[in-house]
């Protein structure tokens, strides 16, 4: 069974498992995709109110894609103990503190919230509470627990176009606006690789904690950037970690992969642990080929990342007048 099953992770779950032959049954809303996978078993229903429709069946495993609060994670995976043998919680590297130093394997501290009861989930709550809902799962599920903490994920559908910026604006072409230095590390991984680990795992009903990004050799932004021109053609503007701060550009949501160098860890954590257990990247020049083709399928939707274009070019302007 998966908790959603129709968002970007989702979706990808549900493929993946009914490649492998799973029979699948979905928990959700109904909102999202309602129209999507109408061969599979869905089951409504709000898990931060009524669970009362999963009572009485029985699966081998679960896979939760949308826990962000400990207390709705605790009484999924409380009313499922008993109905399912083991329980995957997807999780986030963001877990781990914003200045964690590069390596960082699963084994670091994770993020502590001031109040725990907190449920209002914001840029500074969202990786303390994602550890508080690991923890929950652990002890309702003890010793049946898979917990997965994926970096940024890439690929077809994905709603946050924090990867997709990158390929759509240098196929777009012109002067474009890239942060600091090529060889600076970045980190990703696609969602199509990362769900079929997950269900691979589930299936082996594997346990313990893993960070799961990649890919599987140090990934540097000006070698992304290659994989981009590929397909596209740009001239690209490195410019200064100290003009983007200087400027106001937002981190990771406005400049997509691009962190200020003490927080440089969150894009270079250690997935040794995944790969060991299989987890596979498929080529980077495929994942973006494959992003493009899905975003020009999209109408007139306004990106939810990365550099408007009139932000764009008052930035390079400010660039260029400075350093000519």
């Amino acid at each position: 069974m998966i908790l959603g099953g129709t968002r970007f992770l989702g979706r990808h779950l549900v493929e993946a498992a009914l490649g492998d032959d799973h029979g699948v049954t979905l928990f959700n809303r109904g909102i999202s995709g309602p129209e999507l996978f109408s061969e599979v078993e869905t089951i409504e229903g709000d898990r931060e109110g009524d669970l009362s429709a999963l009572r009485g069946r029985r699966w081998d495993a679960v896979i939760d894609t949308c826990g962000y609060v400990p207390r709705v994670v605790r009484a999924s995976a409380g009313l499922l103990a008993d109905a399912v043998d083991h329980y995957t919680f997807v999780s986030s590297i963001s877990v781990y503190p914003d200045d964690m130093g590069p390596g960082t394997d699963e084994g670091a501290p994770v993020e502590v919230l001031d109040d725990p009861t907190v449920e209002e989930v914001t840029g500074e709550t969202y990786g303390g509470l994602k550890a508080l809902c690991e923890r929950a799962a652990e002890e309702e599920m003890p010793g049946r627990v898979l917990n997965v903490r994926p970096g940024l994920i890439s690929g077809p559908h994905d709603p946050t176009d924090r990867f997709t910026y990158w390929p759509r604006r240098v196929a777009a072409g012109g002067e474009v606006l890239v942060p600091d230095s090529p060889e600076r590390q970045v980190q990703f991984i696609d969602v199509r690789d990362l769900a079929r680990w997950i269900v691979k795992m589930s299936a082996e009903q594997q346990t313990g904690t893993y960070n799961a990004t990649g890919p599987a050799y140090e990934l540097r932004m000006g070698k992304l950037l290659e994989e981009c021109e590929a397909v596209g053609g740009a001239k690209f503007i490195w410019v200064s970690e100290e003009f983007l701060e200087e400027n106001g550009v937002e981190p990771f949501t406005e400049l997509p992969l691009w962190v200020p160098r003490e927080f440089a860890g969150m894009l270079a954590v250690d997935c040794g642990k995944a790969i060991a257990a299989g987890l596979t990247f498929r080529p980077v020049s495929e994942t973006i080929r494959d992003v493009l083709e899905w975003d020009s399928t999209r109408v007139e939707v306004d990106p939810a990342a990365g550099l408007k274009p009139d932000r764009e070019r008052e930035l390079l302007s400010a660039w260029h007048g400075g350093n000519l």
